[in-house]
């Protein structure tokens, strides 16, 4: 049954539900941008753009810790983004893109650390310079403004969400019965008001001290037997 206990509980619920339209934008993005940062090292060498070895779609250690691996996590999170209406999911998400973009951007400096590195740049200054920027720092930095942008929709609650949630508790008020509604989830089952039949055959008395009906009925049954036997 509907009663005022489960209001707050039944609100709550509504508000964890959010419009998949939200995190379409930052999803989608976040997800084209894991494409290029997972593909990228195996296809920048046909153009002279890349990291280390010059042939592409050449596979190593390095590669994985510092492009696939971060690619995949940016990746998941924007599908969370994309195909969830549950706001803890679409949080999750958010913060997995931006882990996954953080790691872009320090995965370079921590690697030197276990004698690990993207390798030499290839090209010019310039083009150095480019090839740092989006292979690395300036993705990383990219899926991070994303991530945290969708973060901060999905953590606060709008003004039209928590009145959509307000109208749904109401619509569920009103479609359960009535009696429910005035006694609340602790009232109790209609048939305990009612009174116990005695165990000596006679019909408890009505509400307000009166008989009920069948005893008035027998009363006056026994009242013409008596009248008939004296005529």
């Amino acid at each position: 049954m509907t009663g005022s206990r489960s209001t707050p509980r039944t609100r709550m619920s509504g508000m964890l539900k959010t419009p998949r339209s939200r995190g379409l934008l930052n999803g989608l993005l976040l997800t084209l941008l894991a494409l290029w940062g997972g593909f990228i090292p195996f296809v920048g060498p046909y153009f002279d753009f890349g990291f280390g070895s010059g042939d592409a779609w050449v596979y190593n250690s390095d590669r994985l810790v510092l492009s696939i691996l971060p690619a995949v996590a940016v990746f998941v999170g924007g599908l969370f983004l994309l195909a969830s209406a549950n706001r803890p999911v679409a949080v999750l998400g958010s913060w997995l893109a931006a882990l996954g973009g953080l790691w872009f951007v320090v995965g370079t400096t921590i690697a030197p650390l276990w004698n690990a590195g993207a390798g030499r740049p290839l090209g010019g200054q310039t083009r150095q310079i480019a090839e740092q920027l989006s292979f690395f720092q300036g993705l990383g930095a990219v899926v991070i403004m994303l991530a945290a942008v969708a973060l901060g929709r999905f953590l606060v609650v709008g003004v039209r969400e928590a009145r959509r949630a307000e109208a749904g508790q109401v619509e569920r008020e009103r479609a359960a019965p009535a009696e429910d509604r005035a006694h609340g989830s602790t009232a109790a089952p209609q048939w305990e008001d009612q009174e116990r039949p005695r165990h000596d055959g006679r019909q408890p008395a009505g509400h307000g001290g009166h008989a009920g009906p069948g005893a008035q009925l027998r009363r006056r049954l026994s009242g013409m037997g008596r009248t008939r036997g004296h005529e």
